[in-house]
């Protein structure tokens, strides 16, 4: 599904690159669960928007379902990620303006969905993650596990093949954390969504099938899950 072949992302600082970065070669199969771990500035979230097609790298090739994502056009790129990926963020970012339905419904808008079809997909995410009685609230009537859930929900309402997760419990204490990564293992089981999450918890990294290890830019090592049974 994913081939990353020699990812490098650097900056020039004083006439000299300064690497975010290097040499990162990666394969990722469907329906995989990844953890990727390692200390600030290590290049974690570097690494997942590349993944995510929100950054380019400086160089080296990325293949995305059989397609090279930086040699296609914007447009196409900007398709693929609509239509495949969902993004799940440490800080949930939600929009305050909008009410819980009308965030979730968000991603279907880009999508060009028709209203009854919208409306029937919303309801139904809805009552499946028990949530229809929030609809009408507003994020900041919210507590940050159901502004977390909320995200999620809205990552999911596409039906992606991809979902990203940069530090999805960061905010979140340790019973709320349990459940919504409780909930990222059902998704990836149940419905085969391939997820790759960002974590510093060695916990959260062990509902993984693979733990990768950052250090310096670099993948440091590769593990299997020891927990098989989280």
């Amino acid at each position: 599904m994913i081939s990353l072949k020699h990812i490098s992302k650097w900056y020039m600082v004083g006439g000299k690159p300064v690497f975010i970065l290097k040499d990162i070669n990666l394969s990722i199969k469907e329906g995989e669960f990844v953890s990727i771990m390692g200390p600030s500035g290590s290049g974690k979230s570097t690494l997942l928007n590349i993944i995510g097609m929100l950054d380019a790298p400086s160089e080296g090739s990325y293949d995305f379902l059989g397609q090279s994502v930086f040699e296609m056009k914007e447009k196409h790129r900007t398709d693929l990620y609509k239509r495949y990926i969902g993004f799940v963020f440490q800080s949930y970012h939600l929009i305050d303006e909008l009410t819980v339905y009308e965030n979730i419904e968000t991603p279907l808008l880009y999508q060009n969905v028709k209203s009854s079809e919208r409306k029937a997909i919303v309801s139904d995410m809805l009552d499946r993650f028990n949530i229809v009685g929030k609809k009408d609230l507003f994020p900041s009537q919210l507590s940050g596990g159901q502004q977390q859930l909320v995200g999620i929900v809205r990552a999911l309402i596409a039906r992606p093949k991809l979902l990203l997760a940069d530090e999805p419990t960061g905010n979140l204490n340790s019973k709320q954390g349990e459940e919504i990564m409780d909930l990222f293992k059902k998704i990836n089981k149940e419905e085969g969504v391939t997820i790759i999450q960002v974590t510093h918890s060695e916990k959260n990294a062990e509902y993984g099938d693979r733990i990768i290890h950052l250090l310096d830019g670099r993948i440091e090592s590769v593990s299997e899950k020891s927990l098989k049974n989280v």
